[in-house]
């Protein structure tokens, strides 16, 4: 299946996207969030769809697409999870999964406008696949269990602001990570039964222009290594959303120009979908 939250930030209607048609799915759940996930709200909408008790919504089209799940209570981040990506860092291959967090209120809608930072030169975008965690991970006892975690799949835009992630970041990357709107996410969150998320191709544009053109196949740590290793660390919680790295082809690499005012920026991930984002100039605000 397909979720999808539909509407005003803030006043999402959460959905169920069969066949191109948005089901209204609040009967059902409130949100898609953490409690609907762990519990038994997916099979509940499915048995609804079937009853045919879900009305449709017919101005689907026309409506602000949001973050396919409500505001999670973590964004955990997976470093150089490609080779290539590392190699144009200028780093080796990790040797372990190198972990680092996003603030929850990073997580946006997939074609949100995006405002640089105040003082930004080098905000950078990276397409990657992110997963959504459906039941609480912790100290598991083996990469085969991380799928009975696992909730579904989104693409997101692990948006990056370098110059904050590397030179005044005391050894942390989560300053270049956590700007207000660096994360657009979905535009659907897709149940692990709906794709093959080992072999999916990832892509991004900006202006038109292909930057990155990648597979999930070619991860480092795939991803139920990932939710395994992290499980050893820290609790995974329903709801809670964790990228796995991004391909090369990234401004950073010092092969493109970074994000400008103006610019629009594309990603997509097979069977996933397409977001866009315009960034925009930092704008005093009075608050």
């Amino acid at each position: 299946m397909k979720f999808a939250r539909l509407g005003a930030i803030g006043h999402e209607t959460p959905t169920v996207l069969v066949d191109g048609t948005h089901y209204d799915v609040s009967s059902v759940t409130p949100d898609i969030d953490g409690a609907f996930l762990s519990s038994d709200g997916p099979a509940a909408v499915r048995a609804a769809l079937e009853a045919g008790t879900l009305p449709a919504i017919e101005n689907a089209d026309a409506l602000r697409i949001g973050a396919p799940i409500a505001r999670p209570s973590a964004v955990i981040c997976i470093g150089m999870n490609y080779a290539a990506h590392a190699a144009e860092s200028g780093s080796l291959p990790p040797e372990i999964p190198i972990m680092f967090l996003k603030t929850p209120n990073t997580v946006v809608g997939p074609n949100d406008t995006v405002e640089l930072p105040r003082g930004s030169e080098k905000t950078d975008w990276e397409v990657e696949l992110g997963i959504v965690i459906g039941k609480r991970a912790s100290y598991l006892d083996s990469p085969d269990e991380s799928m009975d975690h696992i909730a579904g799949f989104v693409a997101a835009n692990d948006v990056s602001e370098r110059d904050f992630q590397m030179a005044v970041s005391g050894g942390q990357w989560s300053k270049g990570k956590c700007a207000p709107g660096f994360n657009p996410t979905g535009p659907w969150l897709v149940t692990p039964d709906e794709v093959d998320h080992q072999n999916l191709q990832l892509q991004s544009w900006v202006n038109g222009e292909i930057r990155q053109d990648s597979n999930t196949v070619d991860q480092i740590f795939n991803v139920k290594h990932v939710i395994w290793h992290l499980s050893q660390y820290l609790a995974l919680e329903p709801g809670d959303l964790v990228l796995t790295g991004t391909p090369e082809g990234v401004a950073l690499s010092g092969r493109f120009p970074y994000l400008a005012a103006g610019d629009v920026c594309e990603v997509e991930i097979e069977g996933l979908g397409r977001q866009r984002q315009q960034f925009i100039a930092h704008e005093k605000s009075n608050s």
